[in-house]
């Protein structure tokens, strides 16, 4: 049964505050259900909820545009997602300035970009595990959590179970005031094997086990740092596995990340006891996800078509036309890169960019101090417009989503402490 725990927090003479920051206290450490094997039963009206957006999220995957590659749409989808679910977590980054530093290959002095191309990272290596037969282990969640961490700020936490009390909210001395305040370190393995055992069951709708997934995988935290964005992985490892995403990754993140609050309350009502309200509101995000993730691609599409007339209808396997079918994949392109995508000459390819910079589907820029490169026009006004739509989920056209200035600025920070319990 679901049970909370009571330990003493030890005084920190040290510690930032007033006095009673430095005083001993006794909180309460929530200590979740095992999942595995437990009986769900849900109410017809939130099955019927789950059925639309698995409906959705196949007739996404099922209906892929006519011009295009499947990467392209797959590949811009992904980010939109990671970034989201890093925006979360107060990691803020527009998609340009991301296609920069991908591009670059992360500069070791943007903490924000190398944590949010391990986000990247993370959720490839994500949808590669949902796709495999094998059952998921710890192991497997443990490399998810070193692949998002590796070469960022907390890589030295990358991979490994907090040996810790953490918690959510308050401050970052101690769990005083905390919003919540997971399972002592002691339980979190044993926790994490059962979350694998219900992560290997076929006997739920897959909208569901996603939905529990998460909110078992946020209650038990068990990362120093990291969880909501492995948390959010596991959702697309379930709807991968399932059979549900062999194609297009729906923005889920995106939808949450524009009602913060009831995401928060979603997760919450999860904890306490109200699974039917979590999994209600996730299918509703899900299904949302999947639709306007539709709409995105056919706005890609009908950007490529612009381009396309542009550039004069190019001949089929030119340079030109193969620069087109990549951009939304490839956003910035060097001729160096356009000529390794392309598998043309430097010649051929040099002729393609310059024919496509005339034409106005390129426009020249500069990627650090000297590479020369081309940003494709108007794609990422058109991502960005996308994702303010879904940060705005009552149509108003503003966002309820947070707007942080930092990490610490997200309600979701995690705060630790580096005393061991």
């Amino acid at each position: 049964m679901p049970h909370f725990e009571e330990h003493r927090w030890t005084a920190d003479l040290a510690a930032f505050g007033g006095r009673k920051s430095r005083q001993s206290f006794v909180y309460r450490a929530f200590v979740p259900d095992r999942i595995g094997t437990l009986d769900f039963s849900l109410p017809v009206e939130v099955s019927a909820a789950m059925a639309d957006a698995e409906r959705a999220v196949l007739e996404l995957n099922a209906n892929p545009p006519a011009l295009g590659s499947l990467e392209a749409i797959a590949r811009r989808l992904l980010r939109a997602e990671s970034v989201a679910s890093s925006q979360i977590e107060g990691l803020v980054m527009s998609q340009r300035r991301l296609a920069k530093a991908e591009f670059a290959g992360g500069d070791a002095r943007d903490e924000t970009a190398i944590s949010i191309l391990g986000n990247i990272r993370a959720m490839e290596d994500a949808l590669t595990l949902g796709a495999k037969a094998e059952p998921i282990t710890v192991s497997a969640l443990l490399q998810l959590h070193q692949r998002l961490l590796a070469g960022g700020p907390h890589d030295h936490f990358a991979g490994k179970v907090r040996e810790e009390q953490n918690w959510i909210g308050g401050t970052s001395s101690s769990p005083r005031g905390a919003e919540f305040i997971p399972p002592p370190h002691p339980h979190v393995r044993s926790l994490l094997e059962d979350l694998c055992v219900f992560l290997a069951r076929e006997d739920l709708p897959a909208t569901f086990q996603a939905a529990v997934v998460h909110a078992q995988f946020e209650t038990i935290h068990p990362f120093v740092d990291g969880n909501g964005r492995v948390g959010r992985a596991l959702i697309h490892v379930v709807l991968r596995r399932r059979g549900l995403t062999p194609r297009f990754v729906p923005p889920v993140s995106l939808v949450l990340a524009g009602n913060s609050k009831a995401y928060v309350r979603g997760l919450t009502s999860f904890r306490e006891g109200d699974v039917a309200g979590w999994v209600a509101l996730f299918s509703s995000a899900l299904r949302t996800a999947a639709r306007r993730a539709e709409q995105l691609a056919e706005e890609i599409h009908k950007l490529q078509e612009s381009w396309l007339v542009q550039a004069g209808y190019p001949r089929a396997h030119s340079v030109a036309r193969t620069v087109i079918d990549l951009l939304p994949a490839h956003p910035l392109v060097t001729v160096a890169t356009a000529q390794e995508l392309t598998r043309r000459s430097k010649q051929a390819t040099n002729e393609g960019v310059a024919a496509l910079e005339r034409a106005g589907v390129l426009k020249q820029i500069t990627v650090g101090k000297r590479n020369r490169a081309w940003e494709a026009q108007g794609l990422f006004e058109l991502v960005n417009s996308f994702e303010h739509a879904l940060a705005a989920p009552d149509g108003s056209g503003k966002s309820v989503r947070p707007s942080p200035t930092g990490p610490r600025a997200s309600r979701f920070q995690e705060r630790k402490t580096s005393q061991k319990r």
